[in-house]
């Protein structure tokens, strides 16, 4: 019997639109649940509103992004431990089984001597699973075109620390220029949670659709499918510059369709 592996859109799909359009568009689509992106969206950060969203619609709340972009720094609170916190409140509020967050900042010096730590209570204390996800380098200020530095601590690969649960972002693979499947293989039995996008291996985050880039997309759905893989899919691409809501809708569309494909569904 073929695994039926859920298939999410992220709330980030649709932006600039809100959380709102992305549970409609899901539940047009077809996709099995959404992903909350928490940030500057008023809806992303209150959950009462998603609770109506996901009522209205029928469509879950498969999994919550802990608001751990720089744009996000003062979501919630100003406190990257208390957003943390947050982020799982809203999960068992939800319904959603997983909370998805980047790596400490190398700034964050406290929050990031404590956080493997924090994950595994938050975890033991909620049931609630915290899938840490793999980042890439960035450009620093002032920099030349080729000079990359790390951002995160101690790493980018999560799998340099450890920890009970990932997410592998196949658009932050390409842009780190890491191996997918090796990543994946790493993470091990560990692996959650995996953010579906492409890359052209430039070293910027491009979150394309699956099959435009040069990222093993197909290949590490098969491989799940054949595994003893039991989280999540959920489709994180750039819509920003679509045209339409036609082309928009179009997009997400052929991004299910190719996950559907190759999971064998």
């Amino acid at each position: 019997m073929v695994q039926q592996i859920p298939v999410g859109l992220s709330t980030a799909s649709v932006w600039p639109l809100g959380a709102g359009a992305a549970f409609e568009l899901a539940a047009d689509l077809g996709y099995d649940g959404v992903e909350v992106m928490v940030w500057a969206d008023p809806v992303s950060q209150d959950v009462s509103a998603l609770r109506r969203w996901s009522r209205r619609t029928g469509v879950p709340v498969l999994s919550i992004h802990s608001p751990s972009l720089l744009i996000t720094q003062r979501v919630w609170s100003p406190d990257p431990e208390v957003r943390l916190r947050m982020s799982v409140d809203a999960a068992q509020e939800l319904g959603a089984r997983t909370v998805v967050v980047h790596p400490p900042f190398r700034w964050q010096r406290r929050y990031g001597d404590a956080f493997g730590d924090l994950v595994d209570e938050l975890e033991e204390a909620s049931g609630i699973e915290i899938a840490v996800e793999n980042m890439f380098k960035v450009r620093p200020p002032g920099g030349s075109r080729t000079a990359r530095v790390s951002a995160f601590r101690p790493s980018i690969d999560p799998t340099d620390v450890g920890f009970r649960h990932y997410t592998l972002d196949l658009s932050h693979t390409a842009a780190a220029g890491m191996d997918a499947l090796a990543l994946a293989e790493r993470m091990g039995s560990g692996l959650a949670h995996v953010h579906l996008a492409d890359g052209t291996g430039l070293p910027k985050d491009e979150h394309l659709v699956p099959g435009r880039g040069i990222e093993p997309c197909a290949e590490l759905l098969e491989k799940l499918v054949n595994s003893d893989f039991s989280g999540q899919i959920v489709l994180e691409i750039n819509t920003r510059r679509s045209p339409s809501a036609a082309r928009r809708s179009r997009d997400l569309a052929e991004s299910l369709l190719f996950a559907r494909l190759h999971l064998g569904q």
